[in-house]
């Protein structure tokens, strides 16, 4: 009774690991539609942006920005301005011990993410044009070094919003 059990395992090993290999293959088709003749993936980057927020500003004349860019496609990235029609200048920080330190780009691995977030990578706001309230939405313009540019709505949460909770 064992042996009929182990060829019926064998079989649907095989039946499973060749639906995995298909289900792979029309996903790598999938992703290389703008890419012509590729069949193994994009070799191009695929750029998505998620989690943005600003929490509200205790300034009137300046505010931090997060968000999340995350590139599925098989090349790199760079992130090289951020614009937003409610400031008079958006730029780009990294924080490492302690140092904030402006950055002229941010490079974004094939198939990784760029991450703004609290203590670390960071945009700034500055010279607001209006104070952003909670409730509201503040339009930024990612512009990148090979791929189109991103517009994206950062919703305003309060000063002390946590995204890993929620509030």
């Amino acid at each position: 009774m064992r042996q009929p059990l182990g060829r019926r395992t064998v079989l649907t090993a095989a039946a499973l690991a060749g639906t995995l290999a298909l289900a792979g293959c029309s996903d790598s088709g999938s992703k290389s539609r703008s890419k012509s003749g590729s069949g193994s993936g994009s070799s191009k980057a695929e750029l998505s942006v998620s989690g943005s927020y600003i929490p509200q500003p205790v300034s009137a004349d300046m505010a931090a920005g997060f968000l999340t860019i995350t590139n599925k496609g098989g090349a790199k990235d760079e992130l090289t301005s951020v614009t937003s029609d409610d400031a008079g200048q958006v730029t780009m920080h990294s924080t490492m011990g302690g140092a904030m330190q402006e950055q002229s780009s941010f490079a974004i691995p094939a198939h990784g993410q760029l991450v703004f977030k609290s203590g670390g990578n960071h945009l700034m706001f500055e010279k607001l044009k209006r104070k952003p309230k909670q409730g509201q939405t503040v339009t930024v313009r990612l512009t990148f070094a090979t791929s189109g540019p991103l517009t994206v709505e950062m919703p305003v949460k309060s000063a002390t919003y946590n995204p890993s909770t929620g509030h």
